[in-house]
């Protein structure tokens, strides 16, 4: 009898397993098995400008035209900027209950001491507009910049839809191109399970189990809050629209484990989109909202952003008041917009947001030997905040056909 081949979440779980394991017994070795991550991960850079694009000029132009897209997007764009605040007051209420930086008394680093990361600069109109407007479609494609080709894709979709059946054509092609990057994708995905171990094996190598008796309650009480978000929510946003949480979560299982071993929500975002059209969300809606969110909808990092900035603050010894606070909450709901493509741009924005406040950047030290720890959590949040708001706005828009199949088989009949 020939035995059924593992799903990718078993294979996934089994390199996670498999990398902490060999990364807590060969430490000498291990290290150097970061190099499959990095093949996977760049495999899934290769795919994503081409993804993206294609599956949104597709959908833009079956929109039709500007007032249609510009009603989407104005619920998109609001939804948005509600999840963000209440990811960004959980981050407060939590670090302000349980305050971590003064239960923890962890010694601190030298308040000049070098962190290799470079505070983010004030928000400034003329570098974000010249961030979102591309020069050159293909330099933003050729570094991955998501927003810029989301940018083009819509003016591009709408031409596309404007001049008939000429248009057609084109449209038919990238319709054709989308397919095939989700074959790709599905090829670069059987590499998933390699990346998750060598990523795992290459981490507890490098930093030990042991980082995590030091920082458990840290850990603890962020994670606490990331479950909050999505298992209250979350949950209730799914509840009031009638959507059902439990089986969108059973459709996005992968991507969420995937982000997580990888601490990238950018590596689940390809089975992303396939797992949301299988779930039964409208396909101009998945192509137009979701790679909109990896740019304003990253509900985990933006909570992360106000629970460790006021966490160094405590562990300084710094009062912040309610005042500072909400300051701190609003700049960050504007700063953040523009931080997407950047590397490591948590903490690039936390850096900027001690500064602002006096209190000192090296305290970003504190975090950094469990910041991969705390990346796993916050990305796999990433990628259910974003897989809600795409259902949430199907909903809106009317086209949100849940299917009655098992979310692990590849193709869905439409009734």
């Amino acid at each position: 009898m020939k035995l059924k081949k593992p799903s990718l979440i078993v294979q996934i779980f089994a390199g996670m397993l498999l990398g902490i394991i060999v990364g807590y017994f060969w430490k000498d070795f291990a290290p150097s098995l970061h190099v499959l991550s990095d093949i996977f991960m760049r495999f899934i850079k290769m795919i994503i400008a081409p993804l993206v694009f294609s599956v949104l000029v597709v959908g833009v132009a079956k929109v039709g035209d500007f007032k249609s897209v510009g009603r989407i997007g104005i619920k998109t764009l609001l939804y948005f900027t509600t999840a963000a605040i209440i990811s960004l007051l959980l981050g407060l209420m939590l670090v302000n209950v349980f305050a971590p930086g003064k239960k923890m008394h962890l010694e601190l680093p030298p308040a000049n001491a070098e962190v290799g990361v470079q505070a983010a600069k004030e928000f400034d109109t003329k570098n974000f507009i010249n961030h979102i407007i591309p020069e050159s479609i293909v330099d933003v494609m050729a570094k991955n910049e998501i927003l810029p080709i989301v940018i083009f894709a819509l003016f591009f979709g709408i031409a596309a839809a404007s001049v008939g059946n000429k248009g057609k054509v084109v449209v038919d092609f990238f319709d054709s191109v989308s397919h095939i990057m989700f074959k790709v994708t599905n090829y670069v995905m059987s590499f998933a399970p390699f990346g998750v171990f060598g990523a795992l094996a290459a981490v507890v190598a490098k930093q030990g189990l042991g980082v995590l008796a030091g920082y458990v309650y840290l850990i603890g009480t962020f994670y606490l809050g990331l479950f909050l978000f999505v298992f209250v929510v979350l949950f209730l946003i799914c509840f009031f629209m009638k959507i059902n949480f439990f089986k969108l979560l059973n459709y996005i299982k992968e991507p969420i484990l995937l982000a997580f071993s990888t601490a990238s929500s950018e590596a689940a975002m390809p089975k992303t989109i396939e797992s949301l059209e299988r779930f039964g969300c409208g396909n101009r809606i998945v192509s137009f909202v979701l790679p909109l969110g990896y740019s304003f909808n990253l509900d985990g990092s933006m909570m992360y952003m106000t629970f460790a900035t006021v966490f160094i603050a405590q562990a300084y010894g710094i009062e912040m008041t309610v005042g500072q606070q909400v300051t701190m909450l609003l700049i960050l709901l504007v700063t953040s917009k523009g931080m997407a493509g950047i590397p490591r741009a948590s903490l690039v924005v936390i850096a900027g947001m001690l500064a602002h406040f006096n209190i000192p950047v090296a305290g970003l030290l504190l975090l950094l030997g469990i910041d991969q720890i705390l990346d796993m959590g916050r990305s796999a949040t990433n990628v259910v905040g974003n897989a809600v708001a795409t259902a949430v706005i199907s909903k809106w828009e009317g086209e949100l056909h849940e299917h009655k199949v098992d979310p692990d088989i590849d193709k869905v009949k439409l009734d």
